[in-house]
């Protein structure tokens, strides 16, 4: 409860407090008392619903890649033979175990548009060099990639582990009744995959937007034209760059209301359509 209060709890109710006052984070500067204005400013900045709109293009983009692709994944490694599943599975999860910083300087490296091995294949095809993170049409989608490229051995872990905790005797039962393979995953293995993909899910929609931050912070730096920005990086750029302590709590706030309100939401959607086979 010390650590909870000290880490989480107290650090909530002073950002809440800050939201409230105009300050630069110097200690011998003063906080000034500005009430609702760095809520008004914020709502009233484009950026801000750009960032919106933004953050649920990355969630939206994270679900493929972080939920769907890792649940066929799972499924079709659980009947291969022991060792080429733990094979598979260790390729799949290195990503997952590569420092993000260091991950996101080899695929600067890889997308560079004049030196990169990603455009050296385009090339080859004739067609001109792509500036993934240069273009304003293309980078949102590359960051997107990025992110789900490390989260989907995360994902395949956690959705293999649910897949091998099915009863094996209801597989059986459904093979001795004739079913197919596909018959079984879609009427057996699914629905009772479905709270830990609802869970994965949830887990997307709260946290992708963050997972991608240290990609936009080293390879884009929210741009460009700010169309990899976030909440969650706009966050960091009022506070660090601006040194705006009041506006960055502000962002905080409001980012926590937002999602705690996705949150209830998607729990009250896993308790009401999780099976449990028990």
């Amino acid at each position: 409860m010390i650590k909870l209060i000290l880490w989480i709890y107290w650090p909530l109710i002073d950002a809440v407090r800050l939201s409230f006052f105009r300050w630069n984070m110097l200690p011998n500067a003063p906080q000034r008392f500005v009430g609702w204005d760095n809520y008004v400013r914020i709502f009233s900045l484009p950026k801000f619903w750009d960032a919106v709109a933004n953050t649920g293009v990355y969630v939206l983009g994270l679900i493929p890649l972080a939920v769907l692709l890792p649940l066929a994944i799972a499924i079709y490694t659980h009947d291969l033979p022991a060792r080429s599943r733990n094979i598979y599975r260790a390729i799949i999860f290195v990503p997952m175990i590569i420092a993000p910083v260091v991950g996101a300087v080899v695929w600067r490296w890889l997308l560079d548009p004049g030196h990169g091995l990603v455009n050296a294949g385009i090339t080859l095809t004739g067609a001109a060099p792509v500036r993934f993170l240069g273009d304003p049409a293309w980078a949102i989608w590359t960051i997107i990639v990025i992110t789900g490229w490390k989260l989907i051995g995360f994902s395949t872990l956690i959705l293999s582990a649910a897949n091998a905790n099915i009863n094996p005797a209801l597989i059986e039962a459904a093979r001795m009744d004739g079913a197919s393979r596909w018959e079984i995953i879609r009427d057996v293995r699914l629905p009772l995959l479905r709270s830990t993909v609802l869970f994965l899910l949830m887990m997307t929609a709260l946290l992708g937007a963050q997972w991608s931050f240290s990609y936009i912070h080293v390879l884009t730096g929210g741009g460009p034209l700010g169309s990899t920005t976030n909440l969650f990086y706009l966050l960091w750029d009022f506070g660090f760059s601006t040194m705006s302590v009041g506006w960055s709590s502000a962002s905080a706030v409001i980012l926590f209301l937002g999602f705690s309100a996705i949150a209830f939401v998607l729990l009250r959607l896993i308790d009401r359509y999780s099976i449990h086979d028990n």
